[in-house]
């Protein structure tokens, strides 16, 4: 934005300075006034017209990058999106940078300031004496000599001499009949806009002179020069101020239109003058056009400006190897995100993408093999040398990768691996075949349709990247036709300009929006994910990788999901798909598809232990408290309930018959000394009511502290904030510091349900250590009871996620 306001002023100032030098003096007065309009709009379209065809008239290598230099040591890519820095903490909106404040005060003050004018005109218009002469309404102003004029209104003072004023009158009347009125509007708006552009306010200086000059030429024929020079003379009086009306006495101006007055007309010859705007515009839109070139990616091997060179791609998918394997990710699941599949096998030109990560993965599993022996004192020279044929790699880059393909030696190396029962075959150009090429593709589809050994043909063609199957079969000879896609994919942990949403177009920096969309992501996969499909599953913890990729048009495509059952592969990919259309990602200014990875991690619990587990905790409570007090124990019960309601409903689809030996073999001597836990009643219990998020409850719960509040946002907040500070105040650090975790950024995801009687229950906690999920959950048990939320009137469970963020400071490096 203030590069393109850089750009403006200086082409304004380029054409000013035309005018001043050459086309000033001159008496083409119309001309010169047709070109300060024209330069002025030309000077705002300029930086916005882009023609690559004129690139090619400069030099192609003006800038050569060489290969980077680092000193010390390399900075490490982006890992993870850095987030609030305590415990629920809500992220900080960007500030609003100083300049813009200035240039609204100074937008306000340049509005007010012509406001104040146009109201001073109307009220002089309103207040004075005024007849109608013709079409053009004459103002007479009281105790003042000023003459000027605004669209059809001419105001003339009434101390002007008689003798002067028809003079005076035919000179305002020409500013009326050639609109000059708008012109100053024109420039006046401007004025408001760029109300810090010095420039606009010399451009309509120079057209008012115009203007008067306009009028003199045209005034002065009818009154004669000396009549008319006695006229300007004479009148040098008070003026008016308003810069957006033509005056007749002006005293900076008075000498300059004698002078004009004095001067010869300009020979025609001079018109040639305004060719000069010809090579000036060429050489702006020159420089505007080249200027792009920056921007834009090549396919030069050194130029690493341009685009992501291949060492960068390859490091960035090693990078989100390794993150994949922290995060448990299988070893099929990550070679599938690879490339290394079945269904790639038969591919003969492998895209960008793909091809760079399954140099990544090798070289991964290279170094996952020589750390693996050296843990366990194996390694020898063999496993060094396994290593390096792992890695080894004769193509160079993509470019050189692509170059070998085109080769005899790779096309009958390729032919050569099928598989039994297939054929293959790599022609340049599948539409447009070689007679050698037509004859052998006709060889072996002749071999498909005799030879009862081969069931299939597959063809890849060079030109486009196409791949043609072919099969043995009466119905259907062609099964497929799959464009492999070339475009290059810029992984999200390294894209300058991250795919987002509108909402988060207003955060300053590419880091903010990165987790403005990764939160948006997250919440929309828990709001809609039914974990419900996961039954019958053993206890646990589940995780479904997904993969999806944001296109050039921010639409949401080619999803995969992988996980312990097709129901969940389904589920992940049907709530993916409901993700809206983003704002596309840019690198370096160009737009490019994005590719995305997200694991879905949720538990699979052990209902039975649960159970089990409960009622064990709420026989040591019993012990020694009131249970009909006691709201921890009033919590177990309704847990413990809704647990029974459950298995019910599993039993009664499985072995509904052994429902009361189960439940029986759960009871301890505790439950005969409660009626909350008597089988009869238990079976009478109804499925409680399906719980209501906290973002969509009608009444949300409140905290003890913010009772009352009116407004439920109000009281939304203030129970939002309780709560923050209540984790904040209790969650023992120091214990977390003890745990020997590794420095950075640490997460504890929890959930938890405030229920009908305002009490905390459903606890669930996930984070990087076990013990701090049990710390997690044991701060959450202290949070006091609530006043339960609502919906139709009635009290609900209401499911409320926060996450638990804190930072562990690696000491050794301080």
């Amino acid at each position: 934005m203030l590069y393109t306001i850089f750009q403006i002023i200086a082409f304004q100032a380029l054409f000013l300075l035309v005018y001043d030098l050459f086309l000033k003096r001159e008496t083409f007065f119309n001309y010169n006034r047709a070109y300060l309009l024209l330069t002025a709009i030309v000077s705002f379209v300029l930086p916005f017209l882009k023609f690559p065809e004129l690139k090619k008239m400069t030099t192609q290598n003006v800038v050569i990058q060489l290969p980077e230099v680092f000193i010390g040591t390399k900075a490490s890519p982006i890992s993870e999106i850095q987030i609030a820095e305590t415990a629920g903490k809500i992220m900080e909106q960007p500030k609003t940078p100083i300049w813009q404040y200035v240039f609204w005060i100074g937008l306000i003050i340049a509005t007010l300031v012509f406001v104040y004018k146009i109201v001073k005109l109307y009220w002089l218009k309103e207040n004075s004496p005024k007849r109608w002469q013709g079409n053009i309404l004459v103002v007479r102003l009281i105790k003042s000599s000023a003459a000027f004029s605004f669209f059809n209104t001419v105001f003339l003072g009434e101390k002007i001499p008689d003798s002067e004023k028809t003079t005076i009158y035919k000179h305002e009347l020409v500013h009326v009949e050639e609109l000059h009125t708008l012109d100053l509007l024109f420039f006046e708006l401007l004025r408001i806009v760029f109300w810090f552009n010095p420039l606009i306010y010399i451009y309509q200086n120079r057209i008012k002179e115009l203007h008067e000059f306009i009028a003199d030429a045209k005034a002065v024929k009818q009154n004669g020069k000396a009549e008319y020079y006695q006229s300007l003379l004479n009148q040098m009086f008070d003026t008016n101020n308003v810069s957006f009306t033509n005056t007749f006495f002006k005293k900076s101006l008075i000498k300059k239109r004698i002078a004009m007055l004095q001067k010869s007309k300009s020979r025609q010859l001079n018109l040639i003058k305004y060719a000069l705007l010809i090579p000036l515009v060429f050489g702006m839109l020159i420089y505007t056009s080249t200027e792009v070139r920056a921007q834009e990616k090549t396919e030069t091997k050194n130029e690493a400006n341009q685009e992501l060179t291949d060492e960068q791609l390859i490091q960035s998918y090693y990078d989100e190897i390794l993150k994949m394997k922290e995060e448990g990710i299988s070893v099929v699941e990550i070679s599938d995100y690879t490339g290394f599949t079945i269904k790639n096998s038969d591919v003969y030109i492998r895209s960008k993408e793909n091809y760079l990560k399954s140099i990544a993965f090798m070289q991964h599993m290279a170094d996952a093999l020589i750390k693996r022996k050296s843990e366990d004192g194996t390694l020898t020279d063999k496993d060094y040398e396994t290593a390096k044929n792992m890695t080894l790699n004769k193509h160079q880059s993509y470019k050189e990768y692509r170059e070998w393909k085109k080769t005899d030696e790779a096309k009958k190396l390729w032919e050569s691996n099928a598989k039994d029962g297939e054929l293959r075959f790599v022609v340049n150009d599948f539409k447009n075949k070689t007679a050698k090429e037509q004859k052998r593709f006709d060889e072996l589809l002749g071999k498909l349709h005799d030879d009862d050994n081969f069931y299939k043909l597959t063809v890849c063609e060079m030109v486009g990247v196409s791949k043609i199957e072919l099969y043995d079969n009466s119905d259907e000879d062609t099964k497929e036709i799959e464009v492999v896609e070339e475009n290059i994919e810029v992984p999200f942990l390294v894209i300058e300009e991250v795919p987002t949403l509108p909402k988060c177009l207003d955060l300053t920096n590419n880091k903010e929006r990165k987790y403005c969309l990764s939160d948006f992501v997250n919440k929309h996969v828990n709001k809609n994910f039914n974990t419900d499909l996961a039954h019958g599953l053993p206890p646990g913890r589940k995780r479904v990788f997904v993969q999806f990729k944001i296109d050039k048009e921010g639409k949401v495509k080619d999803i995969i999901a992988r996980g312990p059952s097709e129901a969940l592969e389904v589920e992940a990919k049907r709530v993916i798909g409901m993700l809206p259309q983003f704002i596309p990602g840019r690198q370096k200014g160009k737009l490019v598809t994005v590719p995305y990875s997200l694991p879905i991690v949720f538990e699979v619990k052990d209902d039975a232990k649960r159970l089990n587990e409960l009622i064990q905790e709420r026989d040591n409570l019993l012990q020694n408290a009131n249970a009909d007090k006691n709201p921890v124990i009033i919590q177990l019960n309704q847990q413990i309930n809704a647990l029974k309601t459950k298995l019910k409903d599993t039993l009664d689809s499985f072995r509904a018959k052994n429902y009361d030996k189960f439940i029986e073999r759960l009871e301890t001597k505790a439950q005969r000394d409660s009626v909350e836990f008597i089988p009869s009643e238990y079976k009478k219990t109804k499925p409680e009511n399906e719980t209501e998020p906290w973002t969509t409850v009608e009444v949300a719960p409140v905290h003890p502290n913010c009772n009352p509040i009116s407004s439920e946002s109000d009281s939304k907040e203030c129970t939002t904030s309780a709560i923050n500070k209540h984790i904040g105040k209790n969650f023992n650090m120091n214990f977390a510091k003890s745990l020997n975790l590794t420095a950075g950024k640490k997460r504890i995801f929890v959930q938890f349900k405030i229920d009908k009687e305002g009490l905390i229950s459903n606890i669930i906690a996930r984070g990087p250590h076990p013990k701090l999920e049990e710390e997690a959950v044991r701060v959450l048990k202290l949070l006091p009871q609530f006043t339960p939320g609502k919906k139709d009137g009635e009290t609900v469970d209401v499911a409320y996620s926060i996450p638990i963020i804190f930072q562990i400071v690696n000491t050794k490096n301080d």
